[in-house]
C-alpha cells in the first residue's frame, strides 16, 4: 500500500483548505484509512477514518463540526476538508491504512501504512 497526502499549505483563521491522499495498491473492502496530524512539539493523533467493515466516517472531538472526511472509490482518492481552520489545527497531515477504526478516529490493532505527510499552517 502506498499512500501519498498532498494539499497543505498556509491558511488564515477561519479559513478552509481541502487535503488529498492518494492510494495505490489499497483495496477500500479489506483496510480502514483515515488522517492523522502531528503538531511540533506534541503527539501524533488521528483525526479521522473510515471503518472497512461499518464504512462510517469517524472524526476527533477537536475537529468534529469542522472537519469532513470522504472518499472517490474511482479515483482510489481520500479527502480532508478542514473548515473554521484554528491556529491549533496547524500540524503535518499524513494520511494512514490499518485493519479497522472507531470512534475518536483511533485506530485499533494500529496501521501498517503511512503516506509522506503535507503541512498546514493557520497563521494570520
Amino acid at each position: 500500500v502506498q499512500l501519498q497526502a498532498s494539499g497543505g499549505g498556509l491558511v488564515q483563521p477561519g479559513g478552509s483548505l481541502r487535503l488529498s491522499c492518494a492510494a495505490k495498491g489499497f483495496s477500500w473492502d479489506d483496510y480502514a484509512i483515515g488522517w492523522f496530524r502531528q503538531a511540533p512539539g506534541k503527539e501524533r493523533e488521528g483525526v479521522s477514518c473510515i471503518g472497512s467493515t461499518d464504512r462510517k466516517v469517524y472524526y476527533a472531538d477537536s475537529v468534529k463540526g469542522r472537519f469532513f472526511t470522504s472518499r472517490d472509490n474511482a479515483k482510489n482518492t481520500l479527502y480532508l476538508q478542514m473548515n473554521t481552520l484554528k491556529p491549533e489545527d496547524t500540524a503535518v497531515y499524513y494520511c494512514a491504512a490499518g485493519p479497522e477504526c472507531g470512534p475518536g478516529a483511533v485506530f485499533y490493532y494500529g496501521t501498517h501504512s503511512w503516506g509522506k505527510g503535507t503541512l498546514v499552517t493557520v497563521s494570520s
